[in-house]
Order: structure tokens, then C-alpha cells, then sequence
């Protein structure tokens, strides 16, 4: 193969590619069994998801009764409803996988029972 300008040979594909490795392994100084606050998670979205669902009916409610003229618009209140709608699933979703990762950490082993 030729070589560049500066004598160094161009990679070859089997160069780009690097076998990757069936667990990532931490790169900081994280510990290596890291887990997220699974409580704090579950209150979080048991408070907003409410909170979010209020206002993406609020806002859409709001901007169902604007008039042409009226400051603010139709348009931008039914981007505030549509984004606070996707938060109120954000939060619906993260409830429902807290949740069954609770139980899931909560259920008996087999091995526990015998």
C-alpha cells in the first residue's frame, strides 16, 4: 500500500473495526454496579405525571377558545399542551418501569423458598 505524506500506511476496514465486548465496562470512576434511585425515580413521576397531564389539558383547553386576535395564540399554547403531553407520557412510562422493576427486585427466588 502506499503510504501518506507523512510515511504513515491509510487503515484498512479491519482496522476500523474493533471487536466490541459484550459489557460495557465503566470508564469513570463509577462504581461497576451503578444502579439509579429507583424511590426518588417513582415519587418524580408519580408527582409530575399529574402535574403534566393538568397542564396539557389546560393548555389545550386554552387554546380551543382563542380567537383569531388573541394574544397569546392558538399556536403556540397548542405547542405548550403537546410538549406537556409528551412529558406526562415520559412520566406514565418511567411509572410503569420503576414500578415493575420493584416487583421484579421484590419477588421470592426460587432458591430463597426450598
Amino acid at each position: 500500500m502506499a503510504d501518506d505524506q507523512h510515511g504513515r500506511t491509510p487503515p484498512t476496514p479491519a482496522h476500523r473495526a474493533r471487536p466490541r465486548s459484550p459489557r460495557r465496562t465503566p470508564s469513570g470512576t463509577e462504581p461497576a454496579t451503578a444502579r439509579s434511585d429507583l424511590r426518588l425515580r417513582l415519587i418524580l413521576s408519580a408527582l409530575f405525571l399529574p402535574v403534566f397531564t393538568a397542564a396539557t389539558v389546560g393548555f389545550a383547553l386554552w387554546s380551543a377558545h382563542q380567537g383569531p386576535g388573541d394574544s397569546p395564540g392558538s399556536g403556540p399554547l397548542t405547542v405548550l399542551a403537546v410538549v406537556c403531553g409528551v412529558l406526562a407520557l415520559a412520566a406514565a412510562l418511567d411509572l410503569v418501569r420503576v414500578t415493575a422493576h420493584r416487583r421484579r427486585e421484590a419477588a421470592p427466588t426460587d432458591d430463597a423458598i426450598g
